[in-house]
């Protein structure tokens, strides 16, 4: 579609859609020039905190340059962040081949396992001559990377049983799975955080402890398995009935049916639905600093909190912040869109 044609169908279809473009548009051109103004032009980059200050001063971008190593990393000690760096970019990079079909063979397991444990052994050391460093100095983009990459398949799998439990014929795992649902999702995720953190460890045996942060990895496991598993629900019941009497005329059982023609088809309908958890998986990793598991937004508190002379600038530590969240939110999004397009592919044929 040409550009003319696409400003012609998009934005000036009718009065109306012309009309709201217009009014955008102006409103646009309004706020622009003084975002630019604010944001760039009397932007205070590599400064000290008193220049931010002195009147006629925009943005100042000099507490990101002056705090990033807190912000990115959280409490990990200054002179090993060596480590936190490397184990990011690993997994950041395990992420990125996992995306790309070339990368779909067995050989990517391994790679997971591998990827992990160097992950651990660099975080938490006691290792090879690395120092130790306990689990709750972590934060920053390496405890939230970590938390999303291991809660969504931890939760996939588990969302899937749940729904299949939902549609079970028999009532004691259908009613199991129904109670887990509904019980689970009608509390926020504060509230799972906070049971995992603080209440579970009452109801385990004296002397034995579970880490925070597997506890809070489970918290948010469970919590997004039980808003997936009904997205799911939702593209099973979208199949017809009729293919699993077809496939059960053909004497398949139960678990082929599903694992050769239903799930299939189910999974690629409801692949919008899907990422959507996945996005909120991502996002809802910020609530952890309610258990004092400091990741991106709580190490940003961290660091502003500690000084008085960058405090007043939150605002700009904010943004940077969500520009971080922007940028993985839109490609898991992109990504989304171009796992569709190859699902609907054999529907177009």
């Amino acid at each position: 579609m040409g550009g003319m044609r696409w400003l012609r169908v998009n934005l000036f279809g009718d009065w109306k859609t012309s009309l709201a473009t217009l009014m955008v548009g102006l409103l646009f051109m309004y706020w622009l020039p003084q975002l630019l103004d604010w944001a760039l032009f009397r932007a205070r980059w590599l400064t000290n905190a008193d220049a931010c200050r002195l009147d006629g001063a925009g943005a100042c971008w000099s507490v990101v340059a002056e705090k990033y190593r807190i912000i990115l990393l959280g409490r990990y000690p200054q002179e090993e962040q060596w480590r936190p760096l490397i184990a990011t970019c690993l997994m950041v990079g395990l992420l990125v081949a996992s995306c790309l079909r070339a990368c779909w063979r067995r050989g990517l397991i391994v790679a997971w396992v591998a990827v992990l444990t160097t992950f651990f052994i660099l975080m938490y050391g006691d290792v090879a001559g690395l120092s130790k460093v306990e689990t709750d100095r972590w934060g920053g983009l390496p405890l939230t990377i970590l938390l999303a990459s291991l809660s969504i398949p931890t939760a996939f799998p588990l969302a899937l049983a749940i729904a299949l439990g939902r549609r079970s014929n028999l009532p004691a795992i259908r009613s199991l799975c129904t109670i887990f649902v509904e019980l689970v999702r009608g509390v926020p995720l504060i509230s799972v955080l906070f049971m995992a953190s603080f209440m579970f460890p009452l109801f385990m045996p004296p002397g034995l402890s579970i880490d925070v942060l597997i506890r809070v990895l489970a918290g948010i496991s469970l919590f997004s398995a039980a808003y997936m598993a009904e997205v799911i629900r939702g593209g099973l019941q979208s199949i017809p009935r009729g293919q699993e009497e077809a496939a059960a005329t053909l004497s398949l059982s139960y678990w082929q049916t599903q694992r050769l023609i239903v799930l299939p088809q189910a999974l690629a309908t409801v692949v919008p639905g899907l990422m959507n958890n996945f996005i909120a998986i991502f996002k809802d990793t910020s609530l952890v600093t309610i258990v004092s598991l400091y990741e991106l937004t709580g190490a940003l508190s961290l660091a502003l909190n500690s000084d008085a002379d960058w405090r007043p600038f939150k605002i700009e530590g904010y943004i940077f912040i969500a520009l971080i969240y922007f940028t993985f939110c839109y490609a898991m999004s992109r990504y989304s869109l171009w796992v569709e397009r190859e699902v609907n592919k054999g529907k177009a044929r």
